[in-house]
């Protein structure tokens, strides 16, 4: 898969890419840029929860880092082409059962509870562990290396 390959889909932003494409990590910012900049074009659009805003928020405030945060906070609420959700009890449900099924994280079954209620296409993160849920394609930074 390649980034152009997301064209006109709906892809669930989890917290891990987000982190890598602001603090600038090395080994994957040449294609999460790329992507970064489909989205900006509108090829397609980004989707994420509140919980992606409490994940990202933590070591900023703790670390002092105010700007970084007010640079999360900015992108997360402000950007044209992510699209933030809150946690509803809809969600909370589906969430539970992902954990039953899957043994999840409570973060990560909000998550993907998220991106499956608001029908996402993809769910786009790092953690390969999550490639094993069925219920929605799981794609990670890897994938999307030329």
């Amino acid at each position: 898969m390649v980034a152009e390959d997301l064209k006109n889909k709906l892809v669930f932003l989890d917290t891990a890419p987000l982190i890598y494409f602001i603090e600038g990590n090395s080994a994957y910012q040449q294609i999460l840029k790329k992507l970064f900049v489909f989205n900006d074009e509108g090829y397609f659009k980004f989707l994420t929860s509140t919980v992606t805003l409490l994940e990202v928020l933590v070591k900023p405030l703790r670390d002092g880092e105010t700007n970084v945060a007010d640079k999360y906070t900015s992108i997360l609420t402000n950007a044209e082409g992510i699209d933030i959700f809150d946690i509803t009890s809809v969600i909370a449900a589906r969430a539970a059962s992902l954990r039953a099924i899957y043994n999840l994280r409570t973060p990560d079954a909000l998550q993907v509870a998220t991106a499956i209620q608001h029908n996402a296409d993809y769910f786009f993160t790092n953690d390969l562990r999550l490639q094993a849920i069925a219920d929605i394609k799981v794609i990670t930074i890897e994938d999307l290396i030329d």
